[in-house]
């Protein structure tokens, strides 16, 4: 199974899903902002992708600088992530196993 954690709002996550379908792949959409992801669910992406979450977290967001994130651990970055999904980056694929971000969208490709 395809899962794109999709933010229909955000141009990359748009281009990546019809890429996507593109291709051939109907990946199942998760609107991770209004179906946030569990904490476990973020360690897991995090091992998927094989960054820590300072890797997967939207550190332009204005929320991360409001909430002084830049000097928290990955635990904590775990937890903001979890109560404040919009701090994920956008998109998320997950396919086989593996995880890629959508940035540039051509880069989930690399996980068929």
């Amino acid at each position: 199974m395809t899962e794109i954690w999709h933010n229909p709002r955000c141009s990359k996550s748009r281009t990546t899903l019809s890429l996507l379908q593109e291709a051939g792949h109907e990946p199942q959409v998760r609107l991770y902002l209004s179906d946030p992801p569990s904490r476990g669910e973020l360690r897991a992406i995090s091992e998927k992708l094989g960054l820590p979450p300072s890797g997967f977290i939207r550190n332009s967001e204005t929320l991360y600088k409001e909430l002084g994130l830049a000097q928290q651990s990955e635990d904590a970055l775990l937890d903001a992530m979890a109560r404040n999904p919009i701090l994920i980056e956008r998109p998320i694929v997950v396919a086989g196993g593996k995880a890629a971000i959508g940035r540039p969208p051509e880069a989930v490709l690399r996980l068929f």
